[in-house]
């Protein structure tokens, strides 16, 4: 691929990449009293309610340590695209196709590399 159309394909897909991020920092956020630990209340708070709420905020930090991880990848793509590397297949090297980046802008394989 020339670097003309390496240019075109950062212009494409760094505007989507920095749009994820900014919504998963949103995310973060709005999500961040869920993730606080729950305090020990047995005057207000049941047991049972207690649990119910200790799922809820285990489940909270499980969400938020999967932002963290698309997070990872997301930057990692635009560190690729500063070092002309983003759009190439880490398996193959080969050219990763615009379908599969239009659904994933932080791929790393190719369609052929993903599936084995």
């Amino acid at each position: 691929m020339s670097a003309p159309e390496d240019d075109e394909r950062h212009r494409r897909y760094r505007p989507k990449i920095l749009a994820e991020l900014g919504e998963l920092s949103e995310a973060s956020a709005a999500s961040e009293s869920d993730r606080r630990p729950v305090a020990l209340d047995q005057q207000s708070v049941g047991r049972l309610s207690r649990m119910d709420a200790m799922q809820a905020q285990a489940m909270a930090a499980a969400v938020e340590a999967r932002r963290g991880q698309r997070r990872a990848r997301l930057l990692a793509a635009l560190e690729r695209m500063d070092t002309g590397e983003y759009g190439y297949c880490i398996g193959c090297g080969d050219c990763i196709g615009d379908a599969r980046l239009a659904i994933d802008a932080a791929a790393l394989t190719c369609v052929g590399c993903r599936s084995q």
